[in-house]
Parts: structure tokens; sequence; C-alpha cells
């Protein structure tokens, strides 16, 4: 699979987000999997962690009333606004296979530290 540049990224409105096509597929795949009753993928953005935040990334059955709503080659990508502040700009992508494994990565500019793990930030 090619590597993807920042030209092959395109933003998400409202939400700061960018979504790759990549991980656009991808979500549409995991979704049809799923079945019935699933909406969208939630981001959100979680106290918690050795370095202040946690992403969380689930599918979600219910959009409320002031969630931040976008869709993107069929998927849905919803964020709380208490979460958008936090990942205004990043990109979702998906990367599959290769050396360094397959999974959705979250690259986010307002990162100032990252935790040994990896798995929170501040």
């Amino acid at each position: 699979m090619a590597k993807r540049s920042l030209i092959d990224v395109k933003p998400v409105a409202d939400t700061g987000m960018n979504l790759t096509d990549s991980a656009a597929e991808k979500l549409q795949e995991l979704m049809l999997a799923e079945g019935e009753g699933v909406q969208a993928l939630r981001v959100a953005v979680n106290p918690g962690g050795c370095s202040g935040f946690t992403y969380e990334m689930y599918f979600d059955s219910e959009i409320a009333d002031d969630d931040i709503v976008r869709e993107r080659n069929g998927v849905k990508l919803v964020v709380d606004p208490a979460s958008a502040q936090h990942v205004a700009g990043a990109t979702l992508d998906f990367k599959d296979g290769g050396l360094n494994g397959a999974g959705f990565a979250i690259d986010n500019p307002n990162v100032s530290r990252t935790c040994g793990c990896g798995n929170s930030f501040s």
C-alpha cells in the first residue's frame, strides 16, 4: 500500500479533524460487519493516562443534538464539542500491514508530549 501524503488528506469540516480515504474505506468495512444500528464512528478525548488525555474511538448508535457530525465517503465521524477542541487539525488514518502492523492512528498537531507507551498525550 502506498504511503499517503498530506495532499491525500481531506478535512472533515467543523471537527477540525482530517480523515484519509484509507481510514474511511476501512471504517465502512467495519461498520458493515457490525450490522444495523451503527450510525457513526465517535472520536472522544478523555482525561486520563500518564500524559493527561487519551483518545477513545468506538462505533456509536446514538448521536446527540450537540455532537459535531460530518460524513466522508459514507462514514459519519462524530465528535462531542468538548473533544473537538483537542482534535482540531488532527488526522485519522488507517495503515494496512507491513512491518509496523495495521491499525488506526491519529496524528494530532496539538500534542505537545506523549507517554512512553504512546497511549496518552498532553
